[in-house]
């Protein structure tokens, strides 16, 4: 459909809650779709929500690529897919460090912690219900790009502000990876 700016840190959609989408069947949610896929595909990343592109409904699309699993049985690869009206249920207390990255804060990059693993459920684009169990990166994407439909970006999660800076300067002091770094355990 349409390659949409992704809105930054600081905008007021970013940091509202986002209102639920009353049929995730209408034809604007399926060009909403498109224009969120179109927008990703543009910048590269593996997930984007309707708020990042100005549109504060319960929208989100993401993907798991092989590559950036964990290898984890429950951290299954999954296809760029759309989810309508996304609910999380975390499963347990333990939760992982990971450093993390978000088009809404571009160049950034800080260590979050996030569920181990979490029951996530909505809807897809035809109605149907999705709803599945996972840990390792596919439940770390899924809970980053949820976070946005409650208007929080990645760095209101973080718990060591020290552990926050610019993608470019963290690389060249040799304090993370070129690329996304293995999450460890914190509890």
């Amino acid at each position: 459909m349409a390659i949409k700016p992704i809105l930054r840190m600081g905008h007021p959609v970013l940091s509202r809650v986002a209102d639920p989408v009353p049929d995730p069947t209408a034809p604007e949610i399926a060009a909403l779709v498109a224009d969120l896929k179109d927008s990703l595909a543009a910048v590269g990343g593996t997930g984007l929500a309707a708020p990042q592109i100005g549109v504060p409904l319960r929208v989100v699309i993401f993907a798991a690529p092989a590559h950036r699993l964990t290898g984890r049985p429950d951290d299954p690869e999954q296809p760029l897919t759309a989810i309508v009206n996304p609910v999380i249920e975390p499963l347990g207390d333990a939760k992982t460090l990971g450093w993390e990255g978000c088009l809404s804060i571009p160049g950034m990059r800080g260590e979050v912690p996030r569920h181990d693993r979490i029951r996530y459920h909505g809807y897809a684009l035809d109605g149907s219900r999705i709803d599945r169990t996972v840990g390792g990166f596919h439940a770390r994407i899924v809970q980053h790009e949820f976070d946005h439909l409650d208007g929080l970006l990645y760095p209101a999660r973080m718990v060591d502000m020290s552990r926050f800076g610019f993608t470019e300067e963290m690389v060249a002091a040799g304090a993370v990876a070129p690329f996304p770094q293995p999450v460890k355990a914190v509890s």
